[in-house]
């Protein structure tokens, strides 16, 4: 058996949880492999709509386990939340024992989101557009082999270990001013982490690998997207972690040999949040007809994304980093109306007309070059099959499988898992 995975091709907020949510039913395990709460996997299902962070989107289904993975960092507090509100709504993973963490994840400690604000507050203008959840923090002190992970709060002298790291954090914000009281967030992280112990915790790579042994399905799940990740994101305006496949092997503990097939998801347009470099970005009124019918703000922090029309280079660049075999588009319902839409084939780029992804376009803008498309009219939100997708919609389908060169598989029609069209 081999660990499929599912990712996010643009910069984020693709509709990864809807459908990893629908596929679940194929998959013994889902399990997360990076990021943490600055991620929303929004589903809706039963007139319900639920906001995942940290917990894979996975749950809702009785049969899978799901695991948040090594190379996740994880805050208790919010994780706790986010199990409380299932609980409330009627889903309790933890009693149900559908939800496995690794030793090995890190933990975000309340100092972490201070040293966040801070550096995004000294930054200004530059700043990179953070949630200031603690995760680039986190992931600081991970790879600088100080930070707290999840097997730690098992040994007796965890509280030693947070104290030793809280003292350092405070070292660094005295430089910054005045540290702000986070007593009363310490002791709700504290409770939390009692809360934490409840939960089965795991060695995840031992536990994936038997999953595979035993014939068993597993469905790795990717936050953010592939034009945020830290090595070949538009970097500095990226996030703190692998977001590509490669992120599959390190977050979880597989060999690169065992990654089976790679879904892909993207929008028909695109969106961003934050700050960073947009090569299609639309500050006109279609931008803004594009986010309000697409409710693009963002699941997480609320924020109003940014939109444009879909970026093709950069798409064949995350397919390529990715070695995606089958894509998923999703919001294809959004551009209902739009007499004409539009795709970005190239860019000129440093006096250059070019189809890929440079180097920088952040010191140096990339103009795109784009091309006019027929749109439709007729709205999707009710399609049930393949059969009654609108002509100029499936010619768009086609259009982007010539350009990129893999099969689009899902088509989403709507937010709800039962607006999802299997093609091919």
């Amino acid at each position: 058996m081999a660990v499929d995975v599912l990712l996010g091709l643009q910069w984020g907020d693709e509709g990864k949880g809807k459908i990893v949510d629908v596929l679940s039913q194929n998959y013994d395990l889902i399990a997360r492999f990076q990021g943490g709460p600055n991620a929303g996997h929004t589903l809706e299902f039963d007139n319900q709509k639920y906001v995942l962070n940290t917990i894979p989107s996975g749950i809702f289904n009785a049969k899978t386990m799901n695991l948040i993975g090594n190379g996740v960092v994880i805050d208790p507090i919010i994780l706790k939340r986010e199990l409380d509100n299932l609980k409330t709504s009627g889903f309790d993973p933890v009693a149900a024992k559908k939800l496995v963490i690794a030793r090995k994840a890190h933990l975000i400690l309340p100092t972490h989101q201070l040293l966040d604000a801070a550096s995004e507050s000294k930054m200004g203008d530059e700043k990179i557009g953070s949630t200031l959840k603690g995760i680039g923090p986190t992931y600081m002190d991970k790879t600088g082999r100080n930070g707290l992970r999840v097997g730690d709060i098992e040994l007796t002298d965890f509280k030693e270990k947070y104290d030793k790291l809280v003292n350092k954090h405070k070292s660094i914000l005295s430089h910054y001013g005045e540290i702000p009281d986070f007593s009363e967030k310490e002791k709700t992280f504290f409770a939390a982490i009692e809360f934490l112990k409840t939960i089965e915790l795991v060695d995840s790579e031992h536990f994936v690998n038997q999953y595979l042994r035993e014939g068993k399905t597993i469905l790795a799940e990717g936050a953010q997207g592939a034009m945020l990740d830290v090595d070949f994101g538009s970097y500095p305006f990226v996030t703190s972690s692998n977001t590509t496949t490669a992120g599959a092997c390190t977050g979880l503990g597989i060999a690169p040999q065992k990654i089976g097939s790679v879904i892909g998801i993207f929008k028909a347009y695109c969106t961003r949040v934050g700050s960073g470099p947009f090569p299609t970005e639309l500050f006109d009124e279609t931008g803004e007809k594009l986010r309000q019918i697409g409710h693009e703000f963002g699941a997480t922090t609320g924020r109003p994304r940014r939109c444009g029309w879909i970026d093709l280079p950069a798409l064949k660049y995350a397919v390529m980093l990715n070695g995606v075999t089958e894509l998923v588009m999703t919001k294809a319902d959004v551009l209902s109306g739009f007499d004409k839409i539009y795709a970005c084939t190239h860019y000129n780029h440093g006096g250059e007309k070019i189809d890929y992804m440079p180097y920088d376009i952040c010191s140096v803008k990339a103009i795109p070059v784009l091309e006019e498309i027929e749109g439709w009219n007729e709205d999707l939100t009710g399609i049930k099959t393949v059969e009654e997708i609108p002509a100029k919609l499936y010619a768009y389908v086609r259009y982007i499988e010539e350009h990129i060169g893999v099969p689009v598989r899902y088509l989403s029609v709507g937010p709800d898992r039962v607006q999802t069209l299997i093609l091919n």
